[in-house]
């Protein structure tokens, strides 16, 4: 178990001794070459918490921050994965948003993953945590590198404190579906939600997502399947981001590494059964078929286990 949830795969290490990981992560690391299989096998079978214990056991011994001797030796995205894995929850969906928003493009599935599937608690956590690691406003920086309804919608899942004003920008300037949507979405309820859902689809014959395919585009129309998948069942919302990472030419790894991250201590387990549900192969093998080395070793034990 981990504080994080019960669901996970990555759970806590009996028998936890600091010092000790600390120093084999030392002696893995020094001289000549690089012991990937002992950064794995210690990493991955350790909790957020745990890890963070490990961080402070290294630094005292061997005086040096352990974040910054792995990001030297390791290269590619299996030093992507370690560096998440030393990440506190928020603080890594802080680093995950920054970084979407500084490039040159934004990445915008980066923000709809984690705004549309993170609880309340849990955004304001990472609004805190984004202002103190990266001195700026979440909002701020999101509203200067989106646009129109898209932004509004990024904005309204950002306001956790406040009921969003959804009217203010006058009905005018959008297609009232839209609106009518957006203030919808708004309501925080998830059981009152998936009431008006299933009123929906009576009324209109149409499942709520259909209605989005239909009437959207684009990040708009990404967002706000986002958002009702999300409400519907989290986990499943996960496997298909999964399972679209993966399928087809070509891996899209910075979703992949994300969700295995980030997930992997909160309800990897119900993904896993979702996916395997979903597209009758697990994602244990996904995995192993799309990935290679270390990168894949790690992420296989990340998902625990073939079942």
């Amino acid at each position: 178990k981990s504080s994080l949830g019960n669901r996970g795969t990555v759970t806590e290490a009996s028998g936890f001794k600091p010092e000790e990981d600390a120093q084999k992560l030392h002696n893995a690391m020094k001289g000549a070459g690089t012991n990937e299989a002992t950064i794995i096998e210690i990493l991955a079978h350790r909790t957020i918490a745990q890890r963070q214990k490990i961080k402070e056991a290294f630094k005292q011994s061997v005086g040096k921050d352990l974040l910054d001797c792995l990001k030297s030796e390791l290269t590619g995205n299996f030093e992507k994965v370690v560096v998440g894995l030393m990440m506190s929850a928020p603080v890594y969906d802080a680093y995950e948003l920054r970084n979407a928003i500084k490039g040159a493009g934004t990445e915008e599935a980066c923000l709809i993953d984690i705004l549309a599937s993170r609880s309340n608690a849990e955004k304001k956590e990472i609004i805190a945590t984004y202002k103190k690691e990266h001195g700026k406003s979440l909002e701020d920086d999101v509203c200067g590198d989106t646009s129109g309804m898209f932004q509004r919608v990024l904005v309204s899942l950002l306001a956790v404190n406040k009921t969003p004003d959804i009217y203010e920008a006058g009905e005018a300037r959008w297609g009232t579906d839209e609106v009518k949507f957006l203030t919808v979405l708004s309501v925080r309820n998830r059981n009152h939600l998936l009431r008006v859902f299933q009123e929906y689809q009576k009324i209109s014959g149409r499942d709520i997502e259909d209605s989005i395919k239909r009437e959207m585009s684009g990040c708009l129309e990404d967002v706000f399947l986002a958002i009702v998948k999300c409400m519907k069942n989290k986990p499943a919302f996960f496997a298909e981001r999964l399972y679209k990472s993966m399928k087809g030419l070509g891996t899209t790894d910075s979703v992949l590494i994300r969700i295995m991250v980030a997930r992997a201590e909160i309800d990897m387990l119900d993904i896993k059964a979702e996916f395997l549900k979903m597209y009758g192969k697990t994602l244990h093998s996904f995995i192993k078929g799309d990935t290679s080395g270390d990168y894949r070793k790690i992420l296989l034990e990340l998902c625990g286990g073939e079942k």
